[in-house]
């Protein structure tokens, strides 16, 4: 193509001597001067109204459909640019996760996934030229996408492709957490619950070593422990089980007694995530709709998460109307009220740890009536209330974990060790 044919050279020199000049000149003439510009020299002046446009409009525009006008322009200027141009690849990936987003948010589900496709699509390619050191480049959204639409044996294996290349590239312990939760999460959400032991399984002996080499706290390994053995007890392994809590217990005894052998900056994500993955199987999926891609927190489309956040309301209501009938028949009632109340808690811990480092405060009634209904289940039926209330306590310890109460955290989880290994 010949980029010079039908240009204005007026307009071309007064882009020059605009961006040129000494005179400060605002973004709309700086984006205008790069269009023009762009055709004449687009090795040059692609890249610059790429991203330009990408940044272009936060928080000025609040309208999505606006925004993503700019977004899907600056995919097509990164589209424009030659495919050896080694900023390409990252550009048109930032492009295209942003028309992800305003697409989302506008509900054109359908033209997102599309997005997601082209961004793994482009990731290969980019992969086969060269540009960049994986060929799953660019596949996270597409995993993601895949999730909530339930199509999770796919999203499993695409998580699989992608912890095999990062293990490939820098070995076992160079496999992030949140890479290897995120395929736990989607082989267990498939049905492939062996599957998903054996990578959390991987995750736990990766923690472990990167325990002593400094590289990770002794909190997060005792989460992983602690939802390690939640999965082993799910799938009837109750002696791997045992030794999992009791190895999480002697952490935690530490943690207790002298706190963390390093000092850590927050990490109450790592909590977050392993706590939503649990509350997976008391969330039904509505047919029809998407669903949370649960392990995989921070790759939810907005729409889900809001969705997923404004659920809260309905929850308490429910909740609300259900009370009465836990407390005059609570053999039939108060189990299922409990199940309400984590779904509530779950999502509330979303919200708050998203917002505040402070969420302790916001949380922690919403733990302690979680305790109060599973033992009043327990005294009424405690065969049937002694699973439940292990679980209360047990989602109570990982809260004061992350809100480094040590001492409390220790007495939930040891009387939570006592019901289960009863």
């Amino acid at each position: 193509m010949n980029h010079a044919e039908n240009v204005d050279h007026d307009a071309v020199l007064r882009a020059r001597m605009l961006l040129l000049g000494s005179g400060r000149i605002n973004i709309d003439e700086e984006i205008d001067a790069y269009r023009v510009l762009a055709r004449v020299s687009p090795a040059v002046y692609l890249p610059r109204l790429a991203t330009k446009l990408l940044t272009y409009g936060y928080p000025e525009l609040q309208d999505p459909a606006a925004r993503l006008a700019l977004r899907t322009e600056s995919a097509a200027a990164a589209r424009g640019m030659d495919r050896s141009e080694p900023k390409r690849a990252e550009l048109l990936r930032l492009a295209l996760r942003a028309c992800r987003h305003e697409l989302y948010l506008l509900g054109r589900r359908k033209e997102a996934f599309a997005v997601c496709e082209e961004m793994a699509r482009e990731g290969r390619e980019a992969y086969e030229a060269g540009q960049v050191t994986t060929p799953l480049y660019g596949h996270h959204p597409l995993a993601a996408a895949l999730a909530e639409e339930g199509r999770h044996g796919e999203s499993a294996r695409l998580h699989g492709e992608m912890v095999e290349a990062a293990r490939a590239e820098s070995g076992s312990t160079g496999v992030s957490f949140w890479s290897m939760v995120a395929w736990a999460a989607e082989l267990d959400a498939s049905g492939q619950h062996g599957a998903a032991i054996e990578a959390f399984t991987q995750l736990v002996s990766a923690g472990r070593e990167r325990l002593e080499q400094g590289r990770t706290s002794l909190a997060i390994v005792t989460w992983e422990l602690i939802r390690y053995a939640q999965m082993l007890d799910a799938d009837g392994r109750r002696g791997d089980a045992r030794t999992a809590r009791k190895e999480a217990l002697g952490f935690l005894t530490e943690l207790a007694g002298s706190g963390e052998r390093e000092s850590w900056s927050s990490i109450a994500s790592w909590w977050l995530v392993l706590l939503t993955m649990s509350g997976r199987p008391d969330e039904v999926p509505v047919p029809g709709e998407p669903s949370p891609a649960f392990g995989l927190n921070d790759d939810w489309s907005p729409d889900v998460r809001q969705a997923y956040l404004d659920g809260r309301e309905a929850l308490e209501s429910e909740i609300a109307s259900s009370a009465p009938a836990a407390q005059s028949d609570p053999r039939a009632h108060l189990a299922e009220l409990a199940v309400l109340q984590r779904r509530l808690t779950i999502r509330s811990s979303m919200y708050w740890v998203s917002r505040t480092h402070l969420f302790l405060d916001p949380l922690r009634p919403l733990f302690d009536e979680g305790v109060v209904l599973t033992r009043r289940l327990a005294d009424v039926d405690e065969a049937q209330g002694r699973a439940p209330l292990a679980r209360a306590l047990t989602d109570r310890s990982t809260l004061l974990i992350a809100g480094k109460q040590y001492g409390e955290a220790l007495a939930d989880f040891r009387e939570a060790v006592d019901l289960l290994d009863q």
